[in-house]
């Protein structure tokens, strides 16, 4: 039987692997086939996560919001793993406060991590990406943005415009792209079981965000990680370009 699972013998990096959509997305794509660097901040998880998928898996502690740290990871990543074909910038925070009070160390964590680690890991692998595309092999350029970029949530204004950002960020470069053979996507959850948010100043924030979840069931990670294996197993002509995933009940 012929094997059409384009996940087979990919090489995929996934940023904020320590947890939730990237460490379950991270197990998934192990799990078709593809080997995994698995790039985070805290390295003891890494190598946790690394153990439970075995030797496909990659730890490399980094912080996307560093490019040269970044940028330095990518030839470790090449050499020990080989050429680049999948990429997904999951790596993100989302620090809720009202816009008089609000910390702005944390508005600059959101900036740096959701738009400059975004583009920064993008720009580590490009070129990976684009002589895979030449070779007419799937490449991949996956952006974990959210529903938030599209709804207003009071409090949440700067998180929002960041995932807002992500979204206009893919269109434009599947725009530029697309034509040169790399498929750029944005895979946007609803509510999911996962820490983002924890970490949140707002004390106020904190507790609306456990409501939310008290009142909406969340999704678990692995349902985002499904619908990036979809999209990303698809044959290299058809770019599923971007997926919005939800709770049924959120809408």
């Amino acid at each position: 039987m012929t094997n059409n699972n384009t996940l087979d013998n990919r090489v995929a990096v996934v940023t904020g692997a320590t947890s939730g959509i990237g460490a379950a997305t991270a197990r998934r794509l192990a799990a078709e086939g593809a080997k995994v660097a698995l790039l985070g901040r805290r390295e003891d998880r890494l190598k946790d996560l690394a153990g439970e998928i075995g030797p496909a898996a990659l730890p490399v502690a980094v912080d996307v919001s560093d490019r040269e740290a970044l940028t330095a990871a990518a030839p470790r990543i090449r050499a020990e793993l080989g050429r680049v074909d999948l990429v997904v910038a999951n790596a993100g925070v989302m620090l809720a406060a009202p816009f008089e009070t609000a910390e702005v160390a944390e508005w600059d964590q959101m900036v740096g991590v959701n738009i400059n680690g975004l583009l920064y890991t993008g720009r580590a692998f490009i070129d990976d990406l684009l002589a895979a595309a030449a070779e007419g092999r799937p490449a991949d350029l996956v952006h974990v943005g959210s529903i938030g970029g599209h709804l207003v949530f009071p409090t949440y204004g700067v998180y929002t415009a960041t995932k807002a950002a992500v979204a206009h960020l893919t269109r434009n470069l599947r725009a530029e792209l697309g034509p040169r053979g790399v498929r750029v996507k944005n895979v946007e959850p609803g509510i999911v079981a996962t820490e983002l948010g924890d970490h949140m100043a707002d004390g106020p924030g904190r507790e609306l965000l456990e409501q939310m979840l008290t009142a909406i069931t969340p999704i678990g990670p692995e349902a985002i990680a499904d619908a990036i294996a979809y999209a990303t197993a698809a044959p290299p002509r058809v770019n599923v370009a971007e997926l919005i995933v939800l709770p049924t009940v959120q809408g």
